[in-house]
């Protein structure tokens, strides 16, 4: 197991420490569940001990007319500017979910120009289901509806819903067609991560939209040494993901180009070089 491996497992075992919540069927609702965690994490999930930055801020946008979503902003701006996508890479269990569905053995779909024609629609899921529905139903019907969370999260879906259904027959009585649509959703997205890697990431997740707002200003990430720098773009060429350099916005800054870098150019730390490679990536990656 790799040292991110690593990491990836003990922040999801940290942020969903209460694994008792499983067998009973309870949340967790200490004093640490009202401290967001940095990944895309249910809160209500049985083992969460913290809340998700997504439902927190579509929860902040409900009661923004007595009350400005201050602690939320601020928090995911600390995220951003101290880590940003690095969050995606290390600190996301639902990442984490995302890394070992794909390593089921099946024929995988290479990044194109049309994958990364694709990794937009993660700006408009941000944009229509997170900031816009919240506030729309909350200027018709006083009630604000977090549109991500109830119609479209598959981490809610397989570490909350599932778990407390499991656990409580009340709740197995009273399944509608929510839940259904839920599932059918999870479903897609499970066999959609088998087929391309971090699938839900790279096309879909609204958390990963804003973190890499701020690519650009992000401390920790990829360091390039321009003295060993040859601007061969390999690492470019052979990441699994959209970027079409590193640190960009579609980079999670995983530091996997390391290994295929053969100058030894690349570190990850405090960003002192944002780098774009001189030659355009190739289309695929092996």
């Amino acid at each position: 197991m790799g040292k991110r491996r690593i990491i990836q497992t003990i922040s999801a075992l940290l942020s969903n420490a209460n694994l008792a919540g499983f067998i009973n069927g309870t949340l967790y609702k200490g004093n640490l569940k009202s401290v967001c965690v940095p990944g895309l994490n249910c809160y209500s999930c049985p083992a969460a001990v913290g809340s998700c930055p997504l439902g927190t801020l579509q929860t902040a946008l409900g009661g923004i007319k007595n009350k400005f979503p201050f602690y939320i902003l601020g928090t995911l701006l600390l995220f951003s500017v101290i880590l940003g996508r690095g969050i995606c890479a290390f600190l996301c269990p639902f990442g984490l979910i995302q890394e070992l569905l794909h390593k089921i053995p099946t024929p995988k779909l290479k990044k194109s120009r049309k994958t990364r024609m694709a990794s937009w629609l993660k700006y408009i899921i941000l944009l229509v289901f997170v900031v816009v529905m919240p506030l729309y139903y909350l200027a018709k019907n006083g009630v604000a509806v977090p549109g991500f969370c109830k119609y479209i999260c598959p981490a809610g879906t397989l570490t909350g819903g599932i778990p407390l259904l499991l656990a409580d027959e009340r709740l197995r009585a009273v399944i509608g067609d929510l839940f259904l649509w839920k599932t059918a959703v999870l479903a897609a997205v499970i066999m959609f991560c088998v087929f391309i890697y971090r699938g839900f990431c790279r096309f879909l997740c609204p958390l990963g939209a804003i973190y890499s707002l701020f690519s650009r200003i992000t401390l920790f990430g990829v360091n390039i040494d321009e003295k060993k720098c040859t601007r061969c773009a390999a690492c470019v060429n052979l990441c699994k993901l959209d970027v079409h350099a590193v640190n960009d916005r579609e980079c999670i800054r995983c530091g996997e180009c390391r290994k295929v870098c053969g100058y030894g150019a690349i570190e990850l730390g405090v960003i002192q070089t944002y780098h774009c490679p001189s030659r355009d990536p190739i289309e695929t990656q092996p």
